[in-house]
């Protein structure tokens, strides 16, 4: 059984940093896509990040581009997403998921196209 938990969030000011993680057990899709979403009060949930096929591409959301790093750690069976420089608008509940077939690339962003979620991991930035 898949399971992923989420954990590294918290609360902070603008401009600092948070590494937020993804433990994922019983998981060997690496080959597809790992991503991380996040969902703010009364908006729908968004695609942040995404890692493919063990690390060759990455995708992130305009948003995020040049603040966010997403990693991971093939060994330890953990995605990362290093997030600097925030803003309060990226105040949210964070979310990792994963694929669990082969979807075009495209679609990284897209929460259909992922077959098992995290709990989640709230981060709070103020300003």
């Amino acid at each position: 059984q898949v399971q992923l938990v989420e954990s590294g969030g918290g609360s902070v000011q603008a401009g600092g940093s948070l590494r937020l993680s993804c433990a994922a057990s019983g998981y060997s899709y690496s080959r597809y896509c790992m991503g991380w979403f996040r969902q703010a009060p009364g908006k729908e949930r968004e695609g942040v990040a995404a890692i493919c096929t063990g690390g060759g591409r990455t995708y992130y959301a305009d948003s995020v581009k040049g603040r966010f790093t997403i990693s991971l750690d093939n060994a330890k069976n953990t995605l990362y997403l290093q997030m600097n420089s925030l803003k309060p608008e990226d105040t949210a509940m964070n979310y990792c998921a994963v694929q669990a077939r082969r979807w075009s690339d495209i679609f990284w962003s897209q929460a259909n196209t992922y077959a098992y979620w995290g709990q989640g991991t709230q981060v709070t930035v103020s300003s």
